[in-house]
C-alpha cells in the first residue's frame, strides 16, 4: 500500500522573497510548498555613527526600551540584559522572538495586533514615562509621535539603516518569471520600482502576465501604492504567518479561477 500524496497549498508557486536574508520566511513558504527565488532588494547596515551606543550606555535613564524589528533587537538585546530593571516592548512577536533570545529575558509588552499604532495604544493610560525606542532610519513617526502625544518622554535612535539595493538583470529575469513577489518593507518596493526605469519592460507594472504582488500589512502596502505599484493581497495578521496566509489565499483563488478578495 502505497503512501498518500500529500498536495501542500503553494505547490508549484514561485515566489520572491525580497528581505536581505531569505531566512525564517523562506522556511515557511517552502514548508507549505512553495520554490523560493531569494532576491535581496534592501541590505541592512549598522548605523554611522556611535548614537546608538551612546544611547545604550545610559539605557538605565529610561523605563522602556522598544524595538520595531528583528534587526533592532539584535543590536540592543545585550544592553537589555546587563539593564533587568527596564521593560521590553517589541512590536511583533517574531521581534520579540528575537529581542527575548538576545537579552535573555521575556519581553514585557507585545500587541495583539503587529502594528506600530496597535503599540502605541499598550502605553495608553499608563502614566508618563521614559521610552527609548531603536529603530530604523527609514522607520515611520507612528510609533515616536503616538507615543509622544499620549505624554511620554522618547528618545529615538537609529539602530540600523535600510539601504536599496538595485536587482541584477539575470535576477529581474527570475522576478519577472515568478509568480508571486512578496514585499516584507517599503524600502524593499522602492528599490524596484527604482530598477524599473522602463515601465513596458517592468513586470510588476504590466497589467497582465506580471507577478502578483503580496504586501505584509498596511504601512507596507501604503509604500507599493505611492510607487505606483499594485498590491494583490495584504496580509490581515501583519507577520510572516499571515503573509503566508495571505499568500495562500491569493494562490488558492487564483488556481480556481476565481477572484482573488
Amino acid at each position: 500500500m502505497t503512501g498518500a500524496v500529500v498536495v501542500r497549498p503553494l505547490d508549484g508557486c514561485r515566489v520572491v522573497v525580497t528581505r536581505q536574508e531569505r531566512g525564517r520566511l523562506g522556511d515557511l513558504l517552502e514548508a507549505v510548498g512553495a520554490q523560493v527565488v531569494h532576491v535581496p532588494l534592501i541590505e541592512v547596515v549598522d548605523a554611522a555613527g556611535d548614537g546608538l551606543e551612546q544611547e545604550l550606555d545610559r539605557l538605565d535613564e529610561h523605563r522602556w526600551l522598544v524595538v520595531t524589528s528583528g534587526e533592532g533587537a539584535d543590536r540592543v538585546g545585550r544592553a537589555a540584559a546587563s539593564h533587568p530593571s527596564v521593560r521590553l516592548a517589541a512590536v511583533g512577536t517574531v521581534t520579540a522572538d528575537r529581542l527575548g533570545a538576545a537579552s535573555g529575558r521575556a519581553v514585557d509588552v507585545v500587541p495583539e495586533r503587529q502594528l506600530a499604532a496597535a503599540l502605541v495604544d499598550e502605553f495608553a493610560g499608563q502614566a508618563p514615562t521614559t521610552v527609548l525606542v531603536a529603530q530604523a532610519d527609514r522607520a515611520a513617526p507612528t510609533l515616536v509621535e503616538g507615543l509622544r502625544r499620549l505624554g511620554h518622554s522618547v528618545t529615538a535612535v537609529t539602530a540600523y539603516e535600510t539601504r536599496t539595493r538595485h536587482p541584477t538583470p539575470a535576477e529581474i529575469a527570475r522576478i519577472a518569471d515568478s509568480d508571486v513577489v512578496v514585499f516584507t518593507s517599503g524600502s524593499a518596493a522602492e528599490s524596484w520600482a527604482e530598477a524599473m526605469t522602463d515601465r513596458e519592460t517592468d513586470p510588476l507594472r504590466r497589467p497582465v502576465d506580471r507577478p502578483a504582488v503580496v504586501a505584509i500589512g498596511p504601512t507596507t502596502d501604503a509604500s507599493i501604492r505611492d510607487l505606483g505599484l499594485k498590491s494583490d493581497a495584504v496580509a490581515t495578521d501583519h507577520s510572516l504567518h499571515g503573509l503566508v496566509d495571505a499568500l495562500i489565499r491569493l494562490w488558492s483563488g487564483s488556481a480556481s479561477g476565481s477572484e482573488p478578495e
